[in-house]
């Protein structure tokens, strides 16, 4: 079984390189990661002594509706060069809240330390708690409940104190 720091190298590898996809075989072992395009999804595939393993991202049965809910209005209008970016530290899936029941963990309007939970990101079966890393007002969230995310991908915009 290949470990998870590895795999975490390679995506930061395809990421810096800007590379679709990269293949690794150590012995009989085999990864293969694959950077989704605009009509895929991530994959992450192994292979050893067992036969071969697929953990595709979790993808929706039916496309996602356009609009439901109106969005929240947007704070005063913010150059954007003066915005810190919070980035998925991984490839996986996101969630906003702990659970379906419960309020999102941050929202625009909302006030962030390095400390603060922002999202949850599944990946490999491990909810990993994800902190904003800055400290500032949550002035954009530019992702969705149940999204999948790569590496580095921005997920929501602070403006800073």
């Amino acid at each position: 079984m290949v470990d998870p720091d590895t795999i975490r190298t390679l995506v930061e590898m395809m990421s810096e390189f800007d590379l679709t996809e990269i293949k690794l075989r150590d012995g009989e072992e085999e990864i293969r990661l694959t950077r989704p395009g605009p009509e895929t999804h991530p994959v992450v595939s192994g292979s050893g002594p067992a036969g071969q393993v697929m953990m595709p991202a979790p993808v929706s049965a039916a496309p996602a509706p356009v609009e439901t809910a109106a969005p929240a209005p947007p704070a005063a209008p913010v150059p954007a060069d003066n915005l810190n970016s919070v980035k998925s530290p991984m490839v996986g899936t996101l969630y906003l809240s702990p659970d379906p029941s419960s309020p999102p963990f941050v929202s625009v309007g909302s006030r962030v330390t390095p400390t603060t939970v922002v999202c949850i990101i599944e990946a490999m079966k491990v909810f990993n708690e994800i902190q904003a890393d800055v400290s500032g007002t949550v002035v954009e969230v530019l992702v969705n409940n149940e999204d999948p995310v790569e590496f580095g991908q921005p997920m929501f915009m602070v403006k800073p104190d």
